[in-house]
């Protein structure tokens, strides 16, 4: 008997769980929801037709929620704003640096353009060639302190006006500098333009120039004269009221400022300086009192803003004016103003520089005795000789205990000591009036020690310098200037610097 033999399926044990058979296409989880157009999902039990298959590249950021898509392109957005925001910054930063720069430049040429212009107003005879000369001058001085093409920029003169207001002349320059941006374009800027503007008024100005003639020039007289007329070069002749003085025995004054009309004849006074003689001695104090004397001849309603006393001299003072008391025998001179010197040699004309003895009025006989009491108390040259000799009648002391101590014996010692002094104090008296005064030394001697002081020290204190004795400066007056010419070389320069000084204060 044939037994069949049947194959059995290998028994499974009881704790294995069947194998799944893994079905070609998608599985159910990897299906996405299906909507309607009208956004309603469709029921997932309606089978897989209802389901679109998910992509095979997932990757993280299609398993984000929608709402961090959306956060991310508002990012995106955001940087975007971001960098142009930093790109005007930077285009900020920059091209306004840039911008900075030009404008300190533009702001530096346009004053220095102003101030020339105040300066070359003075060339010229009349008003139309002093505004060219001014003109050109604002011209050159512009385009010497700003380039063309300074980075990047083309500077220009917008408008440069000359006008002249009685004796003051106003000199206006404006200027821009137009510039190309970089990357402030980003913003819709195509170009920066920088500007300026600067004024200069040169204020109505009353001058007195006192020159010293004495011996002691007679070799540098050719430097004198010449630097004396480039001084005067540098002022308006229609605008600025000058006068001359010089001086050595006494003072003479050349040209007397006007009082009224303004300007000055330059051409007259080059003439006057031309014919300087060189000699006598050093009466500064007569160049002093008929310098103020020319200033305060104005009245005060034509007088200028600006009132100044521009005083050369080479050496220390040694003369001075009086009306001196004579003894009996002389009395007929008691009555008669001259001028002095230490060497007690005298009486000379005080209205003239040169030589010129008053006939019989000598302080001293063949025989060296003294003719003179002694020294009158105050200053009296230009007094009545009705209160020659009484001190309350004059404005200025020779018998006095400061700065250098005078009595009233007619010695060498003190008449020195007095015509020191009395420079000074009328200087002084000058700026209480608001007058300034400028000083120009020449020479060794103001170098060297005269009766314990440097021969400068007058000059110094007459233009009320902080460099000079503390005893005679003051700060609150009007401060001067104070020139050292070492050598005729120097000579010049120093009248430059002095010029230079005055149209400062004139801006």
């Amino acid at each position: 008997m044939h037994g069949h033999h049947h194959r059995h399926a290998p028994q499974r044990k009881h704790h294995e769980r069947p194998a799944r058979r893994r079905r070609g296409g998608p599985r159910r989880r990897d299906l996405l929801p299906v909507r309607h157009a009208d956004g309603r999902l469709l029921d997932r039990r309606a089978g897989t037709a209802h389901f679109r298959a998910r992509p095979v590249f997932d990757d993280a950021f299609l398993m984000m929620p929608p709402t961090f898509q959306r956060q991310r392109g508002a990012v995106v957005i955001m940087v975007a704003v971001a960098l142009l925001l930093l790109l005007s910054v930077v285009g900020l930063v920059l091209d306004g640096g840039l911008a900075y720069m030009v404008k300190a430049r533009l702001n530096a040429a346009v004053d220095s353009a102003a101030v020339a212009g105040a300066r070359a107003v003075t060339s010229g005879n009349t008003q139309e060639q002093q505004i060219a000369s001014a003109q050109a001058a604002v011209d050159h001085f512009f385009a010497a302190n700003i380039s063309d093409g300074y980075l990047m920029s083309k500077p220009r003169i917008t408008s440069k006006t000359v006008q002249f207001d009685r004796g003051t002349v106003i000199v206006d320059v404006s200027a821009e500098a137009p510039m190309a941006v970089s990357l402030m374009g980003v913003l819709g800027f195509t170009e920066m333009a920088p500007a300026a503007h600067a004024q200069t008024i040169r204020r109505d100005l009353d001058m007195a120039f006192v020159v010293d003639t004495s011996g002691s020039l007679y070799s540098q007289r050719a430097s004198v004269r010449a630097a004396a007329k480039s001084f005067l070069n540098k002022f308006n002749v229609s605008q600025d009221r000058v006068g001359l003085v010089h001086f050595a025995y006494g003072a003479e004054v050349d040209t007397p400022i006007r009082t009224s009309a303004r300007g000055f004849d330059r051409s007259a006074m080059f003439g006057q300086i031309n014919a300087y003689n060189f000699t006598g001695s050093t009466a500064a104090v007569e160049g002093m009192w008929q310098a103020r004397n020319q200033l305060n001849g104005i009245t005060e309603k034509n007088r200028s803003v600006l009132r100044v006393i521009v005083f050369f001299s080479d050496g220390v003072p040694n003369s001075l004016g009086a009306i001196l008391p004579f003894k009996a025998f002389a009395s007929p001179c008691s009555s008669i103003a001259g001028v002095v010197d230490n060497g007690r040699n005298g009486l000379y004309r005080l209205d003239e520089s040169e030589q010129s003895a008053l006939i019989g009025c000598n302080v001293l006989d063949t025989e060296g005795n003294v003719l003179v009491k002694n020294l009158p108390g105050g200053y009296n040259a230009h007094d009545p000789a009705s209160v020659a000799n009484d001190p309350s009648k004059h404005e200025f002391q020779i018998v006095t205990n400061t700065p250098r101590v005078v009595t009233s014996t007619f010695s060498s010692t003190n008449i020195s000591r007095a015509a020191r002094n009395l420079p000074e104090a009328i200087a002084a008296q000058a700026r209480e009036e608001g007058i300034f005064v400028f000083t120009l030394g020449m020479g060794d001697d103001l170098k060297k020690t005269t009766d314990g002081e440097i021969g400068e020290n007058v000059l110094k204190c007459m233009a009320n310098v902080a460099d000079g004795p503390a005893r005679c400066y003051n700060p609150a007056k009007p401060v001067g200037m104070y020139c050292y010419a070492a050598t005729e070389a120097d000579l010049t320069p120093c009248f430059s610097r002095l010029a230079s000084a005055i149209l400062r204060i004139s801006k």
